[in-house]
C-alpha cells in the first residue's frame, strides 16, 4: 500500500471517529439536561448520597444521572468518616431524606423520583 493511500485512510478513519463522538456527546448532553432539573430538585429537597468512589453500585447511581449527578449532593464516606458515622451509614450507597428516610443500596432514578416527589425528566 502506498504511504499516501495510507495516510488517507487513517486522515478518513480519525475524520470518522471525530464525528461519532460528537455526535455521541451531543445526545448524551441532551439526555443530561433533561435530568438537571430532577437533580436539582433532590437537592432542593435535601436529600442527601452517601457512598464511596470503590463502590460499583455507587458508580452504577452516579452514572444513571448522567452529567446531572454534579447537582445531587453527595458525601464521599471514606473522606468524612465522622459525617457518616454520624448518619449511620452502614452501606453504600445510602440516600437520606431529611425527614430521616433512608434508601440503602442502588435505587435507581425512577425510584428516587417516586419516593422523593421529584419528577424525572423535567427541564430547568
Amino acid at each position: 500500500m502506498k504511504k499516501s493511500t495510507l495516510i488517507i485512510i487513517v486522515i478518513i478513519g480519525a475524520a470518522l471517529v471525530s464525528v461519532g463522538y460528537v455526535v455521541f456527546s451531543a445526545s448524551k448532553g441532551e439526555s443530561a439536561s433533561m435530568l438537571d432539573g430532577f437533580a436539582q430538585c433532590i437537592r432542593e429537597k435535601g436529600i442527601i448520597m452517601y457512598g464511596a468512589d470503590w463502590c460499583p453500585h455507587c458508580q452504577n447511581e452516579k452514572r444513571s444521572f448522567g452529567n446531572s449527578f454534579r447537582l445531587v449532593p453527595y458525601v464521599e464516606c471514606p473522606q468524612d468518616p465522622k459525617r457518616c458515622l454520624a448518619a449511620g451509614i452502614s452501606g453504600y450507597p445510602t440516600w437520606i431524606f431529611p425527614d430521616g428516610k433512608k434508601l440503602e443500596g442502588e435505587q435507581g432514578t425512577e425510584k428516587l423520583s417516586q419516593e422523593s416527589g421529584c419528577p424525572l425528566g423535567i427541564k430547568d
